[in-house]
């Protein structure tokens, strides 16, 4: 080639293929890193925390039953949300940082679950006195009567439980001895049979020998004469009927005919017949 002479640059069809490849390669990234882009949401918002209230309140630190004396080995502290207390029903550490030993040689009238909050309105103060002493409502009276299965529902009465008290008589006649049967009390708690008052380890059958009943004074007599007039059966009432109200009635007219007996409606003596 000479000097000065013009370059004549000539694209060979093996050159052209090339570059249009490589333009079509670059146009197809760009579009896909453009679709890539499009494609993509924008980041969620960021959300604020939100900062619970809590306080510290006094729990059962292990299962507590009916009955139960509280001591210190049974209660602790435990971070409760503010916004869960039932108003003036907890005991908040804040407010009584002694409650422990406040509360420590009460009773517990219900049970409680290990971590359920300390209520006092669950809670008695015996003072020295036993259980039944202490849940015995005024002017009310715990007497027992003797049971068996037979005449105790098969076992099946628990403490709590309502009952109906029947009395069996036999009178002797000349030909043969007749029997007769009468409801003496109705709708009547049962505190206690024998010695236990709450059900245990999951034991829905007590067998015992002696069922302790609560009823005012006046009922109370009326029991007692009647354990020496015949045999005592209890009859389970149904929860629904339970739940009526709280009513010891005597309604017999056989037994109210006796002297000294006092026939009770309604909390009311009233008289007896003769």
């Amino acid at each position: 080639m000479r000097q000065g002479a013009q370059l004549d640059l000539k694209v060979t069809p093996m050159k052209g293929a090339r570059i249009a490849v490589l333009g079509i390669a670059l146009a197809a990234g760009g579009a896909a890193a453009y679709l890539a882009s499009s494609s993509e949401a924008p980041p969620p918002p960021t959300q604020p925390v939100v900062q619970i209230q809590t306080e510290e309140v006094l729990v059962a630190s292990s299962d507590i039953g009916i009955g139960q004396s509280i001591s210190p080995q049974t209660l602790r502290w435990q971070i409760w949300p503010s916004a869960a207390m039932a108003s003036g029903s907890f005991v908040r550490k804040k407010e009584r940082p002694n409650a422990v030993e406040q509360i420590a040689g009460s009773i517990a009238r219900t049970p409680f679950s290990a971590g359920e909050p300390i209520r006092e309105a669950k809670l008695i103060k015996a003072d020295g006195s036993g259980y039944l002493a202490a849940v015995l409502p005024a002017g009310m009276r715990a007497i027992s009567t003797p049971i068996s299965p037979e005449t105790g529902a098969g076992g099946f009465i628990l403490p709590n439980d309502r009952v109906d008290v029947l009395l069996i008589r036999a009178q002797k006649t000349n030909a043969s001895d007749v029997y007769s049967s009468e409801t003496i009390l109705s709708n009547v708690r049962v505190l206690a049979i024998d010695q236990t008052v709450e059900e245990k380890n999951g034991q829905r059958v007590v067998v015992g020998k002696i069922a302790t009943l609560a009823l005012n004074s006046r009922n109370s007599e009326t029991l007692a004469l009647a354990t020496r007039l015949g045999t005592l059966a209890l009859a389970l009432r149904s929860l629904a009927d339970a739940k009526n109200a709280d009513t010891e009635e005597i309604d017999s007219t056989s037994l109210g005919a006796r002297e000294n007996v006092n026939i009770v409606r309604f909390g009311h003596s009233v008289p007896t017949v003769k």
